[in-house]
């Protein structure tokens, strides 16, 4: 076999891969859409869900959804983003650099349930704040973080030298450099680990199980006291998530048209992901081309 044949057979071969992937994904997200888009409408948006009767929709798991991200990006990325310029530009060759690189490996390895019984042991009964929006956002904070931390250290290493160089040569100390040329450069990466990020926090059920509950209030959206229990604000009440919910319904539900509330939020999921990523990256473009004159 001649290089230009086996050339031509590897192209091939990499094409069907790619191929491939995108067919699974295609079939997947067509079969969720297509059982589930019938579903939406803007009552099912809005209206909470019922115990028994038929009928009900998914509106404050979508508001805990989001509300629950930004809690969780919060606390994640700051914390992710100092501990990936430590790393990448300050951190010496050392034990206690092996100890958080293998820190750091070892968080990312653990399952996302036994993060959530830490959580109930820590977060929910230790601290007095039983179920909460602020215990689930802590849980999922411990699961993305060693995934922020490395994909922020990976990113600014990345940054060629010469940037640095040339900026430490103009005069600029070494804070300024890594504000005004390291982490402009290194935007592009940083967004995307906060999306991957971001997308954990919408998926994720297991480790929400046993630290924001399975169940929410009686929402008032007038109410906004951020201490009221009713409050939608209230960081301290139970907040049952969409990835909780449709495990729910599928599991214990009494309502007579489970199948279509299954279908429904599965949909609405599904659809909620592939939206916030692509305005997550549209905006990560503009502010990158704003930081950068490009």
């Amino acid at each position: 076999m001649n290089a230009r044949l086996a050339d031509r057979l590897a192209t091939v071969m990499f094409w069907m891969g790619a191929a491939a992937v995108l067919a699974i994904l295609a079939l997947l997200l067509g079969y969720i859409l297509w059982h589930g888009i019938r579903v939406i409408d803007w009552r099912f948006l809005t209206t909470p869900p019922q115990t028994i009767a038929a009928g009900g929709g998914v509106g404050p798991q979508i508001f805990n959804s989001f509300y629950l991200l930004l809690l969780t990006m919060f606390i994640t990325a700051p914390l992710g983003l100092l501990a990936g310029i430590y790393l990448a530009e300050y951190a010496g060759k050392g034990r206690i650099t092996e100890y958080i690189r293998l820190s750091i490996e070892t968080l990312t390895s653990l399952p996302s349930i036994v993060v959530g019984l830490f959580g109930l042991l820590i977060f929910v009964n230790m601290t007095g704040w039983g179920y909460s929006l602020m215990s689930g956002a802590l849980a999922l904070a411990v699961i993305n973080l060693p995934l922020m931390v490395r994909i922020s250290e990976e990113s600014i290493r990345s940054v060629p030298c010469e940037l640095r160089e040339a900026s430490l040569a103009l005069g600029a100390t070494r804070w300024e450099t890594m504000w005004r040329v390291i982490l402009p450069s290194a935007f592009p990466g940083l967004v995307t680990g906060a999306i991957i990020a971001a997308g954990r926090v919408f998926g994720e059920a297991a480790a929400l199980l046993y630290t924001a509950g399975m169940s929410s209030p009686i929402l008032n959206f007038s109410d906004l006291n951020p201490w009221s229990p009713t409050s939608p604000l209230n960081p301290f009440r139970p907040a049952e998530t969409l990835a909780v919910h449709i495990w729910k319904i599928n599991s214990e539900a009494l309502i007579p048209d489970v199948r279509r509330v299954a279908d429904g939020s599965a949909a609405v999921l599904i659809l909620v992901v592939l939206l916030f990523n692509i305005c997550a990256r549209w905006l990560g473009r503009r502010i990158y081309r704003r930081l950068t004159a490009m």
